[in-house]
């Protein structure tokens, strides 16, 4: 019998400030990589709920989601894993130097896009870079595309 498939449920920031956008360094099984701050959905949360609360744990910024960036679906190429990710843009509030970032986290780190783009063999996946592209080219979709039912 075949195990049940499903795809993870992640969320990301695409946050952007004065022409640099925050990323987080983080460890992974490929040595450091980095990334937008993100990660899974929880149970009982809501999209917008997850990306507040993964905003803060990796880079100890607030982070008000104004508009959805894309969704995008990136199957692993070990095709173990297919990540769902829903990508935020939004402002991000001041940072709270005495919080304890996430495990894992080395640091939040703001980057231009050339930096970025010129570093891309340290991408996590490449939906960092992808996102950034579509947030650059002005891909917004309302939250109102959103719904979260709690019963």
């Amino acid at each position: 019998m075949e195990r049940s498939w499903k795809p993870n449920v992640t969320v990301a920031a695409v946050v952007e400030r004065g022409g640099r956008f925050l990323l987080v360094e983080e460890e992974t099984v490929d040595g450091l990589r980095f990334n937008q701050p993100a990660g899974h959905l929880e149970r009982g949360e809501s999209l917008v709920e997850a990306v507040v609360r993964e905003t803060l744990e990796e880079t100890a910024h607030g982070f008000v989601p104004n508009a959805l960036v894309g969704i995008y679906q990136w199957p692993r190429p070990d095709g173990e894993i297919t990540y769902l990710r829903f990508a935020f843009c939004g402002e991000a509030g001041m940072c709270d130097p005495a919080r304890k970032l996430d495990d894992g986290i080395v640091r939040a780190v703001w980057m231009s896009f050339d930096e970025i783009s010129a570093c891309r063999a340290r991408h996590r996946s490449p939906l960092v870079l992808q996102c950034i592209e579509d947030f650059v080219a002005g891909r917004r979709y309302g939250l109102e595309l959103l719904r979260h039912y709690r019963e």
